[in-house]
């Protein structure tokens, strides 16, 4: 019996030691976690914050690239804009459109302020054409002055709409746009009753005695050979009308046949309707 108490008493001690240690091991762990949450914490403050590259560095290589560019590189940027603008613009307006930055690179900034076709007024720049016009009125105006005809490559920057205009004047018949033989050129004459075009006898004596081909053939090889786009093929039309069947030559007209006694009048109350009835 003595045996079997100490057995029970010595099992309540070790109950009593595990209890007793796992409640120290509990307490150390919690007494650790707050430490450990504290070095992260100061570990974090002290740490380089990672590098983060720009969403926008395309742009920004972008404008390096044109800001390196050659000066009439950058220049012909910014006449460009202003040609489609038609705007005057400050050179921060510039720079902020199409990335010349002109207070920068004063060589730029110096040969656009003396370019013919840009005006400078001290503050802004704006596009400047050879011919300041504004709509179709002032454009007819400007060629009726010049009846020996003016260059439509130096009215090809006036406004923007101006190509359509020639086209639509010469369209109502109020100019001609013909090509300059020399440099194949368009070129705008007046088409004005009232403006006097002189033109010299021996001109005149000379166009009255070329001598033109009999053969439409003949004449379409020597617009060609003069640098001449003929409107007409004739051996091309003659070839389909071969392979058809169909002769060139133009058919006979037939006689139109007349009235004779022999015909029936149906319409004998207009008696001035026959008066040339022949006989037969």
């Amino acid at each position: 019996m003595a045996l079997q108490e100490r057995l029970e008493k010595f099992k309540k001690q070790q109950e009593k030691c595990q209890t007793t240690l796992s409640t120290i091991a509990a307490t150390k762990a919690a007494a650790h976690k707050p430490a450990a949450s504290a070095s992260a914490s100061a570990n974090g403050r002290n740490a380089v914050p990672a590098v983060k590259f720009s969403n926008d560095t395309e742009r920004l290589q972008h404008i390096n690239t044109i800001r390196k560019a050659p000066v009439g590189a950058q220049m012909k940027r910014v006449i460009d804009l202003l040609l489609e603008t038609r705007q005057a613009l400050t050179p921060e307006q510039i720079n902020e459109a199409c990335y010349v930055d002109m207070k920068a690179n004063k060589d730029v900034f110096e040969n656009l302020r003396k370019n013919p076709k840009v005006n400078y007024d001290g503050q802004r720049f704006s596009y400047k054409s050879k011919y300041g016009l504004k709509d179709k009125t002032e454009l007819l105006h400007l060629i009726r002055k010049y009846p020996e005809g003016l260059a439509v490559i130096d009215l090809k920057d006036a406004y923007p709409t101006v190509m359509e205009d020639l086209q639509a004047l010469k369209a109502a018949g109020q100019i001609w746009l013909l090509s300059n033989f020399d440099s194949q050129e368009d070129i705008a004459y007046p088409n004005d009753p009232k403006v006097h075009i002189k033109v010299d006898d021996d001109l005149k004596q000379l166009f009255r005695s070329i001598e033109l081909p009999r053969d439409m053939i003949d004449i379409e090889k020597d617009l060609q050979k003069n640098g001449m786009k003929p409107a007409t093929n004739t051996a091309k039309r003659r070839s389909a009308a071969q392979i058809q069947g169909i002769s060139s030559k133009p058919k006979p007209k037939k006689k139109k046949s007349e009235l004779s006694k022999r015909t029936k009048l149906t319409n004998a109350h207009l008696p001035e309707l026959f008066q040339n009835l022949s006989s037969s």
